[in-house]
């Protein structure tokens, strides 16, 4: 499953990053990485991760979520702690 996720990641930095990343992958990596996942307003989502909070929405029309929410999402995770390096460095790929 940890190799799936490792794309995951390489596609979120991947720059410009991918357009077909779907919010159910994103969801399964979050939760790999031990982030809490709230429903809040809406279509919003509350994701906590090592303390730093972000707000997602989840796709209204489509499956995939859109290329400026990838960009967010990627910074989130940098903020985190989440980078390509530490992730392969940790989980030994």
């Amino acid at each position: 499953m940890s190799h799936k996720h490792l794309h995951l990641l390489q596609a979120i930095y991947h720059d410009p990053p991918s357009a077909n990343i779907h919010w159910r992958e994103v969801e399964s990596l979050l939760a790999h990485l031990g982030a809490t996942i709230e429903s809040a307003h809406g279509a919003r989502f509350r994701i906590v991760l090592n303390r730093f909070e972000f707000f997602m929405h989840h796709p209204h029309n489509n499956s995939t979520c859109p290329r400026q929410e990838i960009k967010q999402l990627r910074e989130f995770l940098a903020r985190a702690g989440v980078t390509l390096s530490a992730y392969e460095a940790s989980h030994g790929s």
